[in-house]
């Protein structure tokens, strides 16, 4: 798709340039005066956490922004492959990648050995990324992600929309309630900042409060959470542009390295003619801030044409510029818990995204570590207040999105200094300087994080059955759940299988047969069939409400080596009837294919299969031989409760279950 032709517009881009306007924000309303989750700030994480929680309806979920309206551009540019997948989640990514300049190729420009004073390309490069994810790395104004978000919530079951122009003046936290499931500990303060209600102050009372309020959050400052790391030392320029140029990679990602003038990092941008660049700038003093550089964006034009020489830069428009400083920060803890606690303290206060890490924007990691972060935390907080589990799920935040944050510092923290030109300020003058060579082996060392495809969570009670991983090495424990095609048995379509996971707050067990048909009574995958439909200690038996689908707790699916099955051969267990007319569900069971061989792709002991069980996040959880059904139990007993009769009631929202709630009203 090619838009921006006659200058920038933001907007919807699936209509035309001459016809795309900004979506207007909804009407001012009334804070609700008490919610079961109070979300602050409208950024990629606070909108994702509000994406999940918009398709519950016995959960009431209030969004606020201090900003009037959505955005209409967005300092975020990069959209990894592990994001994509989390769309997908959504059912959303069609539209993305649709959309987005696709990242297929690297080139790296130094200083010509024959005329130093100009640069020239060494050479090109696949992107290290390609392979590792169905999707490819995308890069597309963070406004269009987040109308894919705001577009989501409102059309879920609780039409769920921000509350624009609201100040966060305080957030109160009662210690004395907060070990209360039931209490609503929170006390949130906000006052009015739009034109007809200013000054207005509302209240609202939450079970749980996420701050998503960017680095300067509010809501951290409130908790008395710190930011702990190097301050920055070093301003470089960002601008997104419409040029006219000669140089021949505008189109390519490009790291260029000048011999006297820095360096400019190029990420061409949607529509095949906006660009980014990032203009390395100078060192700044102690203490000294990029705003008091009292540069223009003339000046960053002016440096970035002395870095691409010979080659000419007329920047036409620019829709959007800013100077900014590196540095690199992590919160000293993600929720209210303070360090030395007691154990098994339930949080009720969150922070997320740029609220608990702060970094330089080059790597494109800020978006795509923030939204993860509340992809991680939203089904937890689903399930607890659904009382579908314990709530020390809610602990697991922390501990798990921690780690990751370091990872991004010490990332971002390498990329800043190989990209730069210049010798950091806090080393020695005569430091080497890096070659662009060096920053192509850190992405090439670094490409699964990068992608996000890699992140893993540590050996825990939601991430175990590690003596098992050799049964299917290439899904590794704490990682995503890398998705391959699969034949679906009833129509003979190839299937993502990584698809099927969707962000709708349900376990996910894949069965990977074994070597014997999977209709002899004697082979494994059967027997485990038949304890996951009948037997009293199955999860999905003891962890389903009554009068709920088979599925909308624990979701299974069947993965056979055999060929030519028949869907009418299957136990009823893997095409179950569901909802209020009792329909058949042909989507369940698949098989592998010559092309398509995911045992093979996936490293899967062909002969003894195994038990893959995904977390809502779409981590792989547990990793099970075939007749691990107790194992599989105690695992699910670790951390969920059966459902309660309320639980029952509510189940599945579906017109059968509202007509049995009639009938007992009756």
């Amino acid at each position: 798709m090619q838009y921006h032709l006659n200058g920038f517009k933001p907007g919807d881009y699936q209509i035309s340039d001459a016809a795309r306007q900004p979506a207007p924000p909804p009407p001012m309303a009334d804070l609700p005066k008490q919610v079961d989750v109070l979300i602050i700030g409208c950024g990629p994480a606070g909108l994702a956490l509000a994406r999940q929680l918009a398709d519950f309806a016995n959960i009431k979920t209030c969004i606020v922004e201090q900003k009037s309206g959505p955005m209409l551009f967005g300092q975020a540019d990069g959209i990894s492959c592990r994001t994509m997948e989390i769309m997908e989640a959504f059912n959303s990514s069609e539209l993305l990648v649709k959309e987005a300049y696709q990242l297929h190729q690297n080139a790296f420009w130094e200083p010509d050995a024959q005329n130093p004073q100009q640069i020239k390309r060494t050479h090109k490069v696949a992107d290290a990324r390609l392979g590792l994810s169905e999707f490819t790395h995308g890069v597309v104004n963070q406004a269009r992600l987040h109308d894919i978000l705001l577009d989501g919530m409102a059309h879920s079951v609780t039409h769920l929309v921000p509350h624009y122009n609201r100040r966060l003046l305080e957030l109160v936290v009662d210690q004395s309630l907060t070990q209360d499931l039931d209490a609503h500990p929170i006390t949130a303060t906000f006052e009015r900042n739009d034109a007809s209600q200013s000054s207005k102050v509302e209240i609202v009372k939450a079970r749980y409060v996420v701050g998503c309020d960017g680095a300067r959050s509010a809501t951290r400052k409130s908790l008395g959470i710190e930011l702990q790391g190097d301050s920055a030392n070093k301003a470089w320029g960002v601008m997104d542009v419409l040029p006219v140029t000669n140089f021949p990679d505008i189109r390519v990602k490009s790291f260029i390295q000048s011999k006297d003038n820095g360096a400019v990092m190029l990420v061409p941008r949607e529509g095949g003619y906006l660009v980014r660049l990032y203009v390395e700038l100078d060192l700044l003093g102690k203490d000294q801030r990029a705003s008091q550089l009292n540069l223009s964006v003339d000046d960053l034009i002016a440096r970035a044409q002395q870095i691409m020489q010979p080659y000419q830069l007329e920047v036409k428009e620019v829709a959007w510029w800013s100077i900014y400083e590196v540095g690199q920060r992590v919160a000293e803890r993600f929720d209210d818990i303070p360090a030395g606690s007691p154990d098994g303290l339930i949080p009720r206060a969150f922070v997320a995204g740029d609220a608990c890490h702060t970094h330089s924007p080059k790597g494109g990691w800020g978006l795509n570590t923030s939204l993860p972060d509340t992809f991680n935390l939203g089904w937890k907080l689903a399930a607890v207040l659904q009382g579908k589990a314990r709530p020390k799920l809610l602990q697991t935040y922390a501990t798990e999105r921690r780690k990751v944050a370091f990872m991004l510092i010490n990332a971002d923290r390498e990329m800043s200094a190989l990209v730069a030109t210049h010798p950091n300020a806090k080393k020695d003058a005569s430091s080497a300087k890096t070659s662009t060579a060096d920053i192509e082996n850190f992405i090439a060392r670094q490409n699964g994080f990068i992608a996000g495809t890699s992140i893993d969570y540590d050996e825990s009670w939601l991430c175990t059955g590690h003596k098992n991983q050799a049964l299917a090495s290439g899904f590794p424990i704490g990682q995503r759940f890398h998705s391959a095609q699969a034949v679906r048995v009833a129509d003979g379509r190839p299937v993502q299988l990584g698809h099927l996971n969707k962000a709708d707050g349900r376990w996910r067990i894949f069965i990977f047969g074994d070597a014997k048909n999977p209709l002899d009574a004697t082979c494994e995958a059967a027997k485990l069939v038949k304890f996951l439909a009948d037997a009293d200690t199955s999860p999905v038996k003891q962890y389903t409400p009554t009068g709920a689908d088979i599925d909308s707790v624990i979701d299974v699916y069947a993965v056979f080596q055999q060929q030519d099955l028949t869907l009418e051969d299957m136990p009823d267990f893997l095409w179950p009837a569901k909802g209020k007319y009792g329909l058949r569900d042909y989507e369940k069971i698949f098989q592998t294919s010559k092309t398509h061989d995911i045992f093979e792709q996936r490293g899967i002991d062909r002969l003894n299969g195994c038990i893959v069980v995904v977390r809502p996040d779409q981590h792989i959880a547990n990793i099970l031989p075939l007749n691990g059904h107790a194992e599989l139990s105690q695992f699910f007993d670790g951390f969920m409760l059966p459902p309660r009769a309320e639980t029952t009631l509510q189940a599945l929202n579906n017109g059968a279950l509202a007509v049995c709630c009639r009938l007992s009203i009756i």
